[in-house]
């Protein structure tokens, strides 16, 4: 029996057909703000996408491709040829001192000092050419120096003996300060503080001020002006610029400078994106709790930043075992266990973030478990542990059973490298610096330098997180290379895995449509060029929301 052919006639296929690509030729293009043709993309996301255009409109990407698809979509106002040069996703800082960058670059740079004498004649030529009474300074290192032993300020009070100064170590956990500061902050040989240390020298106060003992000076020292803040903002601002980073996320503010931000973002003074977290007192944690997470297209303030303890180099950090090269000495906790447990109840209660600095396998040990007591399994909080530099393997699991987001720093790695095995014996070293290990917790690792401890540049971050190597090649192989990442694990590590470690991915740190157009142009090929060659490149131009805020004339 022969059933009927309900399929449409062949003629009326070639009509239907004509139509619909007639009407699909004829469809409106969507109007847009400007397509970036002739690129080549890198997008950050789960496949490392590439494309060759993108269409921005309203400071967002509105879509991402070939030139031509995009072009047939879209009605654009303006393009721009960027002939063949790389761009990539505005990149990152998971962890930096903003602030503090700006606040270094008003004081007296004592990075490459040689020696402690050499650093008092930096501070005396600095001093010579501002009008201050008093004089503040970092960057010193004494690991740097022969004998790598603490100094003492004899030589800094013969040349200042009528004003106040104070040095911070280059970590900002440890200081020298003169007597004459001394005398100001009550100091004596008497004086104890709780989380610090101040050194004794042959029966003498010798200057030396570790940890919560700094805070005594810092608190007699004359403070920035509004001018200054201000000043101090907008220099680091450019330094991000020129290096490539379009966010970053400041770890640690005082309301005040939030709200300045703020104010510096609104009338379009200050144009990077931060993520601010607040340094945790009872007074800006009261604060914040009471007004809520705020958000705006430039700033966000939804977590908050508390210190477990202090650092590897001036042996703060808080160790399971004795130093060992200081076998009476493991370190201490710089917030105490009772206060430290009153914060994160308050904080498990709200919808705030949690950020806590943990350098020493105790401390990391300490915070591990008490997050997990207050936030329990997998609940995406997203509660951070910054630098997780000493976790002892035992306690690894910890990361990924809590949903915890380790937050590190691979130039620590390669800048600690010459002392850390003196600090922690060889039997720790399997526990410092593993970011390879770290990374398999969660699948995903945010990157950052805490500048301006280390420097600014996201490239450098990159480099030592791929090769383990300082900006001299140095070690041959690697310092334990197998905690390495990979290049696209590093790209991302200054990308989306920042954005997402702050609730942003949805946002920026990818170029995927929807997120903000913050891009920057560069001739450089993450992924084949020569690690030496990508550490010391230069930015060629810099967007956020598709505005450029750098352009390197010398390109």
């Amino acid at each position: 029996m022969k059933t009927k052919n309900h399929s449409i006639p062949f003629v009326l296929f070639i009509f239907f057909g004509l139509n619909l690509a007639f009407f699909t030729a004829c469809k409106p293009k969507v109007p847009a703000g400007m397509i970036v043709v002739d690129a080549k993309i890198q997008m950050a996301d789960s496949l490392l996408t590439t494309a060759d255009a993108m269409v921005i409109d309203h400071g967002k990407i509105l879509g991402i491709g070939a030139a031509k698809d995009l072009l047939r979509q879209f009605q654009v106002d303006s393009q721009i040829s960027l002939n063949g040069k790389y761009v990539y996703p505005g990149l990152i800082d998971a962890h930096c001192h903003f602030y503090g960058l700006g606040q270094f670059l008003q004081m007296v740079d004592l990075s490459e000092s040689k020696s402690f004498d050499n650093a008092v004649d930096k501070c005396m030529s600095f001093y010579s050419k501002q009008t201050k009474d008093y004089l503040l300074g970092r960057g010193w290192d004494q690991n740097k120096w022969v004998g790598k032993a603490f100094p003492t300020n004899a030589a800094l009070n013969n040349a200042f003996p009528d004003i106040p100064v104070l040095l911070k170590r280059v970590d900002g956990h440890a200081a020298i300060a003169n007597d004459f500061a001394l005398r100001l902050a009550g100091i004596d040989l008497n004086t104890k503080v709780a989380g610090g240390e101040i050194l004794i020298e042959n029966g003498k106060v010798s200057g030396v001020l570790i940890d919560n003992a700094v805070d005594l000076v810092e608190r007699v020292m004359p403070k920035p002006s509004y001018r200054e803040k201000i000043k101090a903002l907008l220099d680091a601002q450019q330094i991000c610029f020129q290096n490539g980073l379009t966010a970053v996320t400041d770890a640690g503010l005082d309301t005040e400078i939030i709200l300045l931000i703020d104010s510096l973002q609104q009338t379009g003074w200050l144009k990077i994106r931060i993520n601010a977290m607040v340094s945790i007192t009872q007074e800006n944690l009261n604060y914040w709790l009471n007004r809520g997470v705020y958000k705006t297209n430039l700033l966000q303030v939804n977590s908050f930043k508390m210190y477990g303890d202090g650092a590897l180099g001036s042996r703060g950090a808080c160790l399971l075992e004795p130093y060992s090269d200081s076998p009476n000495h493991s370190g201490f906790l710089l917030t105490p266990l009772s206060e430290m447990e009153n914060f994160i109840a308050q904080i498990a209660r709200s919808p705030f973030q949690l950020n806590t600095h943990a350098i020493g396998d105790s401390t990391n040990r300490l915070l591990l478990n008490l997050y997990g007591k207050y936030i329990g399994y997998h609940s995406d909080r997203r509660w951070r542990i910054e630098h997780a530099q000493v976790v002892n393997p035992a306690d690894r699991n910890l990361f990924g059973q809590f949903d915890i987001v380790p937050s590190v720093q691979p130039t620590h790695a390669t800048s600690d490298q010459y002392w850390a095995q003196e600090r922690l014996g060889s039997n720790r070293m399997n526990g410092a610096y593993a970011y390879s290990s770290l990374l398999k917790q969660l699948n995903w690792l945010p990157l950052g330098t805490d500048f301006p401890v280390e420097a600014v540049s996201p490239f450098y971050t990159f480099d030592a997180a791929v090769s383990r190597k300082d900006a001299n090649g140095f070690p041959i192989g690697g310092f334990f290379p197998q905690e390495a990442l990979t290049r696209q694990q590093a790209f991302m590590g200054i990308t989306t895995w920042p954005a997402k470690a702050a609730f942003q991915e949805n946002t920026m740190g990818s170029l995927l449509p929807g997120t903000y157009a913050d891009f920057i142009v560069s001739d450089i090929n993450l992924f084949k060029d020569d690690l030496y060659k990508i550490r010391n490149s230069n930015i060629i131009e810099s967007y956020i929301g598709g505005i450029p805020v750098y352009q390197n004339k010398h390109q």
